[in-house]
């Protein structure tokens, strides 16, 4: 995208938020074209004094170049409301963040994710069902979202790693500032290759306050649901939960013991109307969710040629040029090349940029096994 770097430039602009920007794009057309609006121009769009001196004050400062590079250099990808991989869900809801900081991979499976969230002071109680939610979740092929806080947060993230599944981080930080320190390592297991970190914030911000809020909206926007395990009275988990119902997601909670704190928040959303939940079938059959990984059988076709075989036994979550495929297969890369070309449109591979290929499914163990026995 050749203006992405003025996307970049706008995110780092303090008060260009997703209003501002979409009134820009409709005036201008394009971002390049509107990081060159003066001062007339952005008071005719409705722009507010502060703005536009904060724009105009830090536009000269800023080299885009360099600031892309730096965001390339940490292997950070850059999504936009443009992007083809912008999550589909989250597109969809008012104030959706005009740019997306992402370390690690989408999938298309990401679009059946539910949100499980709650308090940093969990109780053993809540340890326990969130694990057995998750675990249920994740054998049902969905996948979890939620903030990487202690806590629920954290026991959500690393269940579903722990049972084969994906998750996705949702930060109130730069990707470089994660919070807090003690998950540095669950943030570096998620995206690699079970998932991604994701924040609307620049590289170099702090873990503020203010942040978290905005970044609730992105948990329950990529999600079909948010359910509550255990969250005090003024919790950031209800807070989620709201944005939830505003944005037309099903809202569940766990019910728990009345003279815990920590359950004071959950049983009130019951009390409002939230779905109760006292097993995982309760999510799967409301969103219809049951067996995910049944209903995308159909896409997990099995190689049909020795070509496409021997590819899948080079490739993995992680991109492979096709040269390097060529090589490693020993095959002629004109053949390579078509053979992807057909894998990609039988949604056994994608290619992720730069002719960098991914599996899309692991290879089918039964099927590896019979091909071994033919050679």
């Amino acid at each position: 995208m050749s203006d992405l770097k003025y996307w970049l430039g706008f995110n780092l602009v303090k008060g260009i938020g997703t209003a501002k920007v979409q009134a820009l794009l409709g005036a201008f057309g394009s971002l390049e074209a509107a990081w060159q609006a003066n001062e007339l121009q952005l008071k005719k769009l409705g722009f507010d004094q502060r703005a536009i001196k904060s724009f105009l004050e830090t536009r000269p400062t800023l080299d885009l170049d360099k600031a892309m590079a730096a965001v390339e250099a940490a292997g950070i990808t850059l999504l936009t409301w443009d992007s083809d991989d912008y999550p589909a869900y989250l597109r969809e809801v008012d104030g959706a963040p005009p740019l997306l900081y992402l370390d690690g991979r989408l999938a298309d499976i990401d679009r059946w994710a539910v949100a499980v969230v709650g308090t940093r002071r969990l109780t053993q109680y809540g340890r326990q069902v969130t694990r057995e939610l998750v675990a249920g979740l994740v054998r049902n092929g969905v996948t979890i979202i939620s903030g990487l806080a202690r806590g629920i947060d954290a026991v959500a993230h690393q269940t579903a790693l722990d049972a084969g599944g994906r998750t996705i981080a949702v930060l109130g930080s730069g990707l470089d500032c994660i919070y807090p320190s003690e998950n540095r390592q669950l943030a570096e297991r998620i995206s690699d290759g079970r998932g991604a970190v994701i924040s609307e914030y620049s590289l170099g911000v702090k873990p503020e306050a203010k942040n978290f809020p905005p970044r609730n909206r992105i948990i329950s926007g990529l999600s079909l649901g948010v359910i509550v395990v255990e969250a005090g009275e003024r919790s950031g988990a209800l807070i989620t939960s709201r944005f939830a119902l505003e944005q037309g997601r099903d809202v569940f909670a766990v019910p728990g013991n009345i003279n815990w704190p920590a359950s004071k928040g959950p049983n009130r959303l019951i009390q409002q109307g939230a779905k109760l939940v006292t097993c995982v079938e309760d999510v799967l059959d409301e969103l219809n969710l049951a067996m995910v990984l049944e209903k995308t059988a159909v896409q997990k076709i099995l190689p049909d040629t020795p070509e496409e075989a021997a590819l899948l036994a080079h490739l993995s979550q992680q991109p492979v040029h096709i040269d390097d495929l060529s090589r490693a297969a020993g095959l002629p890369s004109g053949q390579v090349s078509s053979t992807l070309t057909l894998m990609e449109l039988k949604g056994m591979v994608q290619q992720v940029g730069g002719l960098n290929y991914v599996v899309m499914r692991e290879p089918d163990p039964e099927y590896q096994t019979s091909q071994d026995e033919k050679e």
